[in-house]
Parts: structure tokens; C-alpha cells; sequence
């Protein structure tokens, strides 16, 4: 099925390797996004995701929740974030929260996924009373919150180990956490894009804490600015390396940079996003670096939009962002998307794709599949 790019590629000894579950090193994965076909990536990152999806493409029906734009970290590849007293700035209070999740839960959500700024004004009992009422009133919605970024910071301003705080949350009805602010994990590259913010091992040790106390993960990678190729292979094979340690991350979710109204845009060092070529490319090397590694390759349409997004699903994805109904981070850098997609759009979407749409739990666990 792949003899056309064992016959003619110049990467065919690469490909094989990952074809056949080997691992690949930060050279080989470099050279697949350097030099790579289009054509040859899409082809291979098919075949791996085949192998362990087949034709099915899932979607959750969830709610996003923004619960604060204050933030201490001020990053500078941040539009989202504000001061405590800027005219915009806004701190949901519980009640505001779970009125948001009622007005939503009539439409099927199944996950309300809840992240925010460093703000000092939420310590660790705001967030275990919000997930107390979430799960006392919404028993079946999943609770997706709170970036390892936030953790980090909880247990900071709390004075107790990043344990301590994931145990309390994890009993107050925390089950799972997004992958978000691991960004790249180049050091080079955070001294520019978020100086303030933790670092890239603190990242990974706060992730592999949240894994160990039972608490399952996405990750990310931030990609479309001042990074250097090898530094996006390193960025997955670190956390390949975890995967292999834990077996706690159920996706990966690339993200294209919107420079929009950053401060990576005002200073002139990134001026546009990076093209769907280069979207696709990420996908599909995503795909073939983490192979049966991390299972799940998610585009979120958010970011992407709604046909790069289809497009996708020929590079390796295999999971699509559900239907979100609010998110403003990204928005707040220029996105151009809608913050909600219907179920029936996402279906159709799938379907016109060649594809099998399935909703899931959050976990991963099919509900149903629409042929």
C-alpha cells in the first residue's frame, strides 16, 4: 500500500520506520518538516491513523468556559489576558458559571471544559466549590479544567505541593485537564513567547503528577511563531518520552499561533499565521512522531477553521474539536471562526470528508456512531 513512497521517496527509510511502530528520532522527525512531500506525510499519517482508528472521526458535544481574563504572566504571545482593573477585564463568579452550563445543558454537553488566567483572586476553594456544584448539578458532565500552567500557580499561592492540589480538585470532581501552556518546550523560544510563564519541564512534571494522581490529559503544541523545526520534534519526542512513562495523555492537539493583537505581532516578530500547507504538515508529523504513542491527533476548528479542518482528516487527525459554544482565546487573537458548531455540522463535516463521525465521552468512549 505505501511501495510508491518506498520506491521514490528520499525519506522511504523514515517512513518505513514509523510505518512499521519504531520509534523516530528529533533528526528524522525534523526532516520529515523540512523536507517532507505534502502528498507522502498525508499518505504515511493516514495509513497510522487506519491503523488505529480506521475511517472513524470523533467529536465530544462539550461547553468551553472562560472563567477570567486576569493574568499575572502578561505573556507576549497572549491577546487574551488583561489587568485586574482594565475596563474588559472579567471574573465569572460560580453562580455565573453554572448558569452558563444550564443555559447549554439542554443541547447534550457532555463536557464543559473550564481554563483561565493566573489570577490571584481564584485560589484552590473557588475552584473546588465550582466543581462541587457542576457535579452535584450536572452529574454526567464531565469536568475538563485547568491548564498545568494553573495548577502550578494554585499551588504556589496556596503554599502546597502541586500533589496536594491536584487530590483536593480530583475529589471536588476534577477529572481530566486540558493540554494547554505547554506551548514549545524550548527554553529559547519561552524566554520570547512567555517569559513569566512556567517552564517547559515544569510542565511536563506538573502533567506527569496530575497522570500519577489518576488524572488523564490532553497535550499541545503551540506552533506557527519563533520556533525552529527541530525545536517542534523535540517539543513531541519529550512528550512521547512521557507517554511512554505514564500513558496519561489521550490527545494531542496542535495548535496554529494567531499573532492578531499579541505582542509577538506589535514587536514585529510574528506578522501573519502560518499557512494550511504548513498546518497540514504539522498534523501529519504529529501523526508519525507520536505514532501508536498518543492515539488521538486533534484538530480544533477553532483555530484551523472549517475546511483545513476536513482537510485534516487526510494528514492523521482522527478527532475533531466538539462543539465548544464559547472560547475567547483565541478570538481575542484574530480568529475568524464562529465559538459554536452544531452537532449536526460537525457530523456533516465528518461525513463529507469520506469519513465515519462518532461522538465520545471524554474519555475517549464511543456513545455513537452516525452512519
Amino acid at each position: 500500500m505505501h511501495r510508491f513512497i518506498m520506491n521514490g521517496s528520499d525519506l522511504a527509510h523514515i517512513f518505513e520506520k514509523a510505518i512499521s511502530g519504531e520509534e523516530l528520532s528529533i533528526r528524522e522527525g525534523t526532516e520529515l518538516l523540512e523536507n517532507g512531500d505534502l502528498f507522502e506525510l498525508g499518505h504515511v499519517a493516514s495509513l497510522l491513523r487506519m491503523k488505529s482508528s480506521g475511517r472513524v472521526v470523533t467529536f465530544v458535544v462539550n461547553l468551553h468556559v472562560n472563567y477570567s481574563n486576569v493574568c499575572i504572566s502578561k505573556c507576549p504571545l497572549c491577546a487574551f489576558y488583561r489587568e485586574k482593573n482594565d475596563e474588559d477585564s472579567f471574573t465569572l463568579s460560580i453562580e455565573e458559571i453554572i448558569q452558563k452550563i444550564s443555559g447549554w445543558y439542554g443541547r447534550g454537553i457532555k463536557e464543559v471544559h473550564i481554563v483561565g488566567g493566573l489570577n490571584p483572586e481564584t485560589g484552590i476553594e473557588y475552584f473546588e466549590t465550582l466543581f462541587s456544584e457542576i457535579k452535584q448539578k450536572f452529574p454526567e458532565v464531565s469536568i475538563k479544567a485547568l491548564t498545568a500552567v494553573e495548577i502550578d500557580f494554585l499551588s504556589k499561592k496556596e503554599r502546597i505541593s502541586v500533589k496536594e492540589i491536584l487530590e483536593r480538585l480530583k475529589d471536588s470532581g476534577l477529572e481530566f485537564m486540558p493540554g494547554g501552556g505547554a506551548e514549545i518546550f524550548s527554553e529559547r523560544v519561552r524566554k520570547t513567547i512567555c517569559p513569566s510563564k512556567i517552564s517547559g519541564e515544569r510542565w511536563l512534571k506538573v502533567i506527569e503528577t496530575a497522570h500519577r494522581t489518576g488524572i488523564r490529559t490532553n497535550a499541545t503544541i503551540l506552533y506557527g511563531h519563533v520556533e525552529k523545526p527541530e525545536e517542534r520534534i523535540e517539543h513531541l519526542i519529550r512528550l512521547r518520552e512521557l507517554q511512554k512513562k505514564t500513558g496519561g495523555f489521550q490527545a494531542l492537539v496542535p495548535l496554529s499561533f494567531h499573532p492578531m493583537n499579541t505582542g509577538l505581532f506589535r514587536e514585529g516578530l510574528v506578522r501573519e499565521k502560518v499557512s494550511s500547507e504548513e498546518d497540514m504538515k504539522m498534523m501529519a508529523v504529529s501523526r508519525i512522531v507520536l505514532g501508536k504513542w498518543i492515539p488521538n491527533i486533534r484538530a480544533h476548528w477553532v483555530m484551523l477553521g472549517e475546511r483545513a479542518s476536513q482537510v485534516s482528516l487526510h494528514f492523521g487527525v482522527n478527532d475533531l474539536e466538539g462543539t465548544v459554544g464559547e472560547e475567547k482565546i483565541t478570538h481575542a487573537a484574530g480568529a475568524k471562526t464562529g465559538q459554536y458548531m452544531e452537532k449536526e455540522r460537525l457530523i456533516h463535516l465528518i461525513r463529507e470528508a469520506g469519513m465515519i463521525p462518532a461522538e465520545r465521552t471524554t474519555d475517549y468512549r464511543i456513545l455513537k456512531v452516525y452512519r
